[in-house]
């Protein structure tokens, strides 16, 4: 859900510091909510449409899927029974959890159950590992874990998508605009989240709806056709979106489940001139060619999960490295060539101005392909460089650029403070006159304020060393400078 426009609420240090320190993919975001949704239908003779309907909805900005919608699970039943009382000591007690710390295992009693989960952190190895149940002799009642706080079951996701998983990862790395049509708004938006995660650990940096309907407040605004499709993964089920987005250049339209052999039927590709208003068959309608070859082996290797009755959550794990690694054989290059950009540490001087960092040049990387390309980690062959020259005009890219050189330059501004703090300063204040030493010290203050807010990555022996630096530096001036420097 996009936050309107106006007032929007404050930035507080707690988000600054947990964002910092967890993956991209799990930051909070100040422009948008996540809403979670407990849907609930009984049979009621006494209302018109013979059903009572409710549901419970749980907003947050954290991307927690599998923890919000496990509550939900456990609260909504006995909140439809007892109503608000419930809620409100549902409520009380979530007002004492702790907040998120990313790398931490929280233990979070509600309605006489303990969830018991870690929170990812950047530093995380591929292959993190669930909470450890160390501290349950000390929990009554007896935690229950959570494998994850936030991914989906992958496989049971895409089973009827399994063949094109990987020209879906492609479309979605190159941030082109997707319709999901299915029977429900449990496999919409469950398709819809599965197909955002599948880039990790790169950011889905496109606008997405896990189940939109023609009464959202942006239905006309993303149903125009005078202008180009935005770049939006919009889940849905009315049939009636067909008809309004025909113009859209991918649909995916999902059928109920049925299986063939141990396994739902596989989608076709179609062309989109066959989409058909209301009554289109299941298929992912495209015209679109992907670049890469088809990975062969991870559907043997799936499909031999099926015969050999693989619990699904090991299905899932495999699925979801393979396309770990795969985003990681496209970004790795792009890593390496960003590092190439930074200039080098012995050119950081304390006196001087720190070098820029060197432009982002498209052509010069595509050359750097040859011998640093993705062919080095990963076996699929196909068209690199030309999935390469379509993401350069994504928002994914974009993202990704901004954010890296946004760390880049941070980074450079930590060396540079570490350059002050290690020369000798006595010796450069000997001929300095008293605007160039004042100067240093409101420059010194600057970038501590930043270090401290967590925006500069600088050991906390540098900030300590440069705080009895401006304090040397003010002791050296006349009286009334120390006055204003340092006012009582």
């Amino acid at each position: 859900m996009r936050q309107c426009g106006g007032r929007r609420s404050p930035w507080h240090a707690d988000d600054r510091n947990y964002n910092s320190r967890a993956p991209v993919a799990l930051q909070r975001e100040s422009a948008h909510y996540l809403g979670y949704v407990y849907f609930r239908q009984v049979k009621d003779s006494s209302v018109k449409r013979g059903y009572f309907q409710k549901s419970l909805v749980l907003v947050s900005r954290l991307p927690f899927v599998r923890l919000f919608q496990s509550l939900l699970n456990l609260v909504a039943p006995e909140y439809f029974e007892k109503l608000a009382p419930c809620l409100e000591a549902v409520c009380n007690e979530i007002d004492q959890w702790p907040a998120p710390v990313p790398g931490q295992t929280l233990n979070l009693p509600v309605m006489g159950v303990v969830i018991q989960v870690r929170i990812p952190s950047k530093v995380d190895g591929p292959e993190s590992s669930p909470p450890k149940q160390c501290d349950q002799e000390n929990l009554l009642p007896a935690p229950t874990v959570l494998a994850s706080v936030h991914e989906l079951d992958l496989f049971r996701c895409f089973r009827p998508v399994l063949a094109h998983v990987q020209m879906l990862w492609e479309l979605m790395l190159l941030g082109e605009p997707l319709v999901v049509l299915a029977p429900s708004p449990d496999m919409s938006s469950e398709l819809v989240l599965a197909l955002t995660s599948c880039l990790q650990p790169l950011k889905f940096c496109c606008d997405f709806r896990p189940y939109f309907t023609v009464h959202d407040s942006e239905f006309k605004e993303l149903t125009t056709r005078t202008q180009a499709p935005p770049n939006v993964v919009l889940g849905v089920t009315n049939p009636f979106f067909i008809k309004t987005l025909q113009h859209w250049p991918h649909v995916l339209r999902i059928g109920e489940p049925k299986m063939s052999g141990d396994l739902p039927k596989q989608i076709k590709l179609k062309k989109p001139s066959r989409l058909k208003t209301l009554d289109t068959k299941p298929g992912l309608y495209t015209s679109f060619t992907a670049h890469l070859h088809r990975d062969k082996a991870l559907l043997k290797r799936l499909l031999k999960g099926v015969h050999k009755k693989r619990p699904w959550d090991a299905q899932s794990a495999l699925l979801r490295q393979r396309l770990l690694e795969l985003t990681q054989s496209f970004i790795i290059p792009l890593e390496h060539y960003m590092t190439s950009l930074m200039p080098l540490q012995k050119n950081i001087t304390p006196w001087k101005t720190p070098p820029q960092i060197r432009p982002f040049r498209q052509d010069e990387f595509l050359r750097s392909l040859e011998h640093a390309g993705p062919q080095l980690t990963c076996i699929l062959k196909g068209d690199w460089l030309g999935l390469y020259r379509r993401f350069f005009k994504s928002p994914h890219f974009d993202g990704w650029y901004r954010q890296r050189h946004k760390e880049m330059a941070q980074k450079l501004e930590a060396l540079h403070l570490e350059a002050i703090c290690e020369a000798n300063i006595e010796s450069w204040m000997k001929d300095k006159s008293e605007v160039e030493v004042v100067d240093l010290v409101l420059k010194l203050r600057e970038k501590l304020v930043r270090a401290q807010c967590h925006q500069l990555p600088v050991k906390e022996v540098t900030l300590q060393r440069a705080q009895l630096y401006i304090k040397t530096v003010i002791c050296s001036l006349p009286k009334d400078l120390q006055a204003v420097l340092c006012p009582p």
